[in-house]
């Protein structure tokens, strides 16, 4: 490493950030980059290991463990710490397609697996891997990739989200035409309308669609495949389909009332609030501005509703969870290189407690029924707390009688996760699903291909809800099983 000692001599920092207060008063991001001088710190605490577990991506006894999509963590830190930061970028851009997203979005799997956080705080390496990337922007070195040869092949690709996105990086690189469906008025998919501006401005994406353009990637939106175009006529114009549609198929809460108006799915409410901004932020079909809002659920697209709310003037701010809290630090059955599954005080957790005086979510809390009022609104939630116990060697979780609360309500957003991808467009491709209704591949690991012949799935739609550095892991390698089909059926037709 360009300083041998740094991880000895320097403690972590992560980046600056705006003030809650001030910062829920608009829709900017809320992270601030780093200087130069604090860069090179950081870069130097990585130790240059000699096992890496910080980008290995692979499964550690059921765990998933450091990075799904292999970045070269210790060579580009190496990289900036000496300031040479465009083979830093081109050390990136050799796994990763989108290091802007993840460098954003991503809950850093990579550091809780960093060798360092076995007995200190891990290297910052989402901050690092963000601003090579944004730096590479700052400078014109992020370019088109134009293939230098084109195949004759042509792939349909459904959905534009992370999986879609890098499996037509990935493919027109490779030489073949690709072509991606997205129901929506602009390409992007989870990234343009599912996370929330404050995480990831809307500019970020159009700026990578535009390279995406630039390299020869023609987008198709506004157009719901099933629908506005068949599978007859997708199996008419290309050689091979994939489908990337995400798990957009939502959990519901089916209690009393559930029927009342104010009762939405949240990522409803987000993506309304994120089209609203385009226009007028006030101009939204689903707002909390002065209201009582609840969010059933947590993950990170609860916290997501926090802030949204927040940012709208909610009157006030409760969020639900059946689990207790995590604790401060890692238990003896989650030890590293595993994510630490331990307490964070998420952005939008963070901005209710300096907003309200109190962080809003309510731990261990179970929603009994809905209370709808004269209006056919909501009006209340009817709670009551739960606890988890060993019964018979299995952990149940056990209602606590006498613990029932009255929660008044005007908006209620259920985030409570997705049952897998909408059924419609797997039924219209004759598409087997497995046990957890996600697209059945031949093995669920390891292979893209569904029961139709030159169909294949990736992402969510494939591999469940998860997360945006697995849906371009996926994206990745479903090109890869792609181009090698296409290759073989080239072989064929030649012989």
């Amino acid at each position: 490493m360009g300083y041998l000692k740094g991880f000895m001599d320097f403690s972590r920092k992560d980046q600056d950030v705006r003030d809650p207060i001030e910062r829920i008063k608009n829709w900017e991001e809320y992270v601030v980059r780093f200087d130069d001088d604090e860069l090179k710190r950081q870069s130097s605490r990585c130790m240059d290991c000699g096992t890496p577990f910080c980008h290995t991506g692979a499964e550690w006894d059921g765990a998933n463990v450091g990075c799904p999509v292999n970045n070269f963590i210790p060579e580009w830190n190496e990289l900036v710490s000496e300031e040479n930061w465009q083979e830093a970028l081109k050390r990136l851009e050799e796994t990763n397609n989108f290091p802007e997203f993840t460098g954003r979005v991503c809950p850093a799997p990579c550091e809780g697996s960093c060798t360092l956080a076995i007995n200190d705080d891990p290297v910052t390496i989402k901050s690092i891997e963000n601003e090579i990337i944004e730096r590479g922007f700052d400078n014109g070195w992020v370019e088109a990739k134009v293939p230098t040869r084109r195949t004759d092949k042509r792939v349909a690709i459904v959905g534009s989200g992370p999986a879609g996105l890098a499996a037509a990086d990935q493919l027109n690189e490779m030489g073949h035409h690709v072509t991606v469906y997205e129901r929506d008025d602009r390409p992007g998919g989870l990234l343009m309308y599912g996370i929330p501006n404050m995480k990831l401005e809307k500019d970020t994406v159009d700026r990578r669609i535009k390279v995406m353009k630039e390299s020869g990637i023609e987008f198709v939106c506004n157009t719901e495949v099933g629908v506005d175009v068949t599978r007859d006529e997708l199996n008419r114009d290309y050689d091979v389909v994939i489908m990337c549609t995400g798990a957009q198929d939502p959990r519901d809460v089916p209690l009393e009332n559930r029927e009342s108006s104010g009762i939405h799915f949240a990522m409803d409410y987000l993506k309304a609030s994120t089209k609203a901004l385009e226009t007028d932020p006030k101009n939204t079909p689903i707002t909390a501005e002065g209201k009582n809002v609840i969010v059933i659920g947590g993950g990170d697209t609860g916290a997501d509703c926090v802030a949204t709310a927040l940012r709208q003037n909610a009157k006030r701010v409760v969020q639900f969870g059946k689990h207790p809290a995590s604790p401060e630090e890692r238990t003896s059955d989650n030890p590293w290189p595993e994510f630490p599954m331990t307490f964070k005080l998420d952005y939008g957790y963070k901005e209710g407690l300096e907003s309200q005086g109190e962080d809003p979510r309510k731990y261990e809390v179970l929603t009994q029924r809905f209370e709808q009022g004269e209006d056919g609104n909501v009006a209340a939630l009817h709670t009551l707390n739960v606890e988890k116990v060993y019964e018979d060697g299995k952990l149940v979780t056990k209602e606590i009688p006498g613990t029932e609360q009255v929660w008044d309500a005007d908006l209620v957003l259920i985030a409570i996760g997705f049952l897998g991808p909408e059924q419609e467009i797997l039924e219209h491709f004759n598409l087997q699903t497995d046990e957890r209704g996600r697209i059945w591949t031949l093995d669920g690991s390891k292979d893209y291909c569904t029961n139709e012949q030159g169909i294949y799935a990736a992402g969510d739609a494939r591999r469940g809800q998860s997360l945006v550095v697995w849906a371009i892991r996926e994206g990745r390698e479903v090109a890869e099983q792609v181009h090698e089909y296409l290759t073989e059926e080239s072989k064929m037709n030649i012989v």
